[in-house]
């Protein structure tokens, strides 16, 4: 997804433009199946105060949203360590601020895209809706809500009755809720379908796509990327944009830039939707699961989980239970959970939760990584920044905090 629209993006700015993708077609692996929501709203590090005693906590629970499996990998050592240093409330502020300041402006350049181009995804706009089981998530939540005050994100606090107006399904199971933060301005929206539609109006301005071709390497000469090898030759061009999500890492490295970028497994499931009216309008994001459960179409998607377990992307029933158990708790009789479609993906995170964009120590190589589980949410705004900064134009937002210059000093 994120390569795909910053494809659109630099075809418009004039710039010809090749993709090269591993799979058969776009949106094939981290951008399939996630969980829907467009939520600049909701923009915040998973490494806040807190975390470190919540994460113990969720490794006890039975259907836990942390899992993880090799603790012996020096890799996932030293991401949580990293990501343990941005666990205080100072960090929490500066790196949700970055991640807002992205999020808001993907989202007014989502919203012209599609008025640009009325490109359809099954796409809606009525907000993301946070549950909390317990007064303390709800207190809890006092500190996301003075971040979104101070740059002007609109939300509302809202109790049993109030969320109703907006999810008239949860009517029948209420009373596990004893409030909800609700963001308006979020959307939802199929991921999958949305990049493999703007695929097709990027061929049509002049794109080409290289799908079925795997990178190799990198060739490095004299402060430049010279040539892009791959198993059908090597590639040149004036400027190179990375955007391999969790496998970023992999193919920088060699060449000697190092970021804090791991793949994060998350799950989902897909199932039809069988009484629109016990399912849900939007999304719903259960805060004690870290599970968000959206509407798109004929469809509810369930996501969640982040699984500490490299590459591997091995399907486990006990993620799929977890999905499951939140569907059918919140929504019992909105979807089909007999013909659920069971998918995972590797999210690629930072550990202060703020992706890597921009330039390099590289004159003609830029950055497009480590959206975690807003890639989605990001992914129109990165695509207009990555098009401006190659085309030796100001991004229309700061990028301070933003770029590979946080890691590299």
């Amino acid at each position: 997804m994120i390569g795909t629209t910053a494809a659109y993006y630099l075809a418009r700015a004039g710039h010809q433009v090749t993709v090269v993708d591993r799979q058969a077609a776009p949106a094939m692996e981290t951008s399939f199946a996630n969980a829907g929501e467009v939520s600049p709203g909701y923009a915040a590090p998973w490494a806040g105060p807190g975390v470190p005693l919540k994460a113990i906590k969720w490794l006890a629970m039975r259907h836990r949203p942390l899992v993880i499996r090799d603790l012996l990998d020096p890799a996932m050592l030293g991401w949580c360590m990293a990501m343990l240093r941005n666990c205080t409330q100072a960090r929490y502020r500066i790196n949700k601020a970055r991640m807002v300041r992205l999020a808001e402006y993907s989202r007014d350049c989502l919203r012209e895209l599609r008025a640009d181009t009325g490109i359809g995804y099954d796409d809606r706009q009525q907000g993301t809706l946070q549950l909390f089981r317990s007064q303390k998530q709800l207190d809890d939540s006092g500190k996301d809500i003075e971040i979104l005050r101070e740059y002007g994100v609109a939300f509302q606090l809202l109790g049993r009755d109030d969320y109703l107006q907006y999810e008239p399904a949860l009517a029948q199971v209420r009373h596990k809720f004893v409030g909800a933060l609700r963001l308006p301005g979020d959307e939802t929206g199929d991921c999958f379908k949305f990049t493999q539609t703007l695929a097709r109006m990027a061929e049509a301005i002049g794109v080409e796509f290289r799908f079925g071709v795997n990178i190799q390497a990198l060739q490095a000469e004299g402060g430049t990327i010279a040539g892009v090898h791959t198993d059908a030759g090597v590639l040149k061009a004036d400027a190179c944009l990375i955007a391999l999500g969790s496998h970023s890492p992999l193919l920088l490295a060699p060449i000697g830039i190092r970021i804090p970028v791991y793949p994060v497994k998350g799950y989902s499931i897909t199932v039809p939707i069988v009484d629109p009216q016990h399912a849900p309008e939007s999304t719903i994001m259960d805060e004690t699961h870290k599970v968000a459960v959206t509407r798109l179409g004929d469809r509810i998607r369930v996501g969640g989980t982040a699984e500490l377990a490299g590459y591997d992307r091995r399907l486990h029933d006990a993620r799929r239970d977890t999905l499951l158990h939140v569907l059918t708790d919140l929504f019992p009789r909105g979807g089909d959970a007999r013909r659920a479609e069971f998918w995972s993906g590797l999210r690629p995170m930072t550990p202060d939760g703020t992706p890597v964009l921009g330039e390099t120590p590289y004159s003609n190589l830029y950055l497009a990584t480590g959206h975690g589980t807003l890639g989605w949410t990001m992914a129109a705004g990165t695509g207009r920044v990555t098009a401006d900064l190659i085309s030796g134009r100001a991004p229309q937002i700061s990028l301070d905090g933003l770029t590979a210059a946080r890691y590299l000093r």
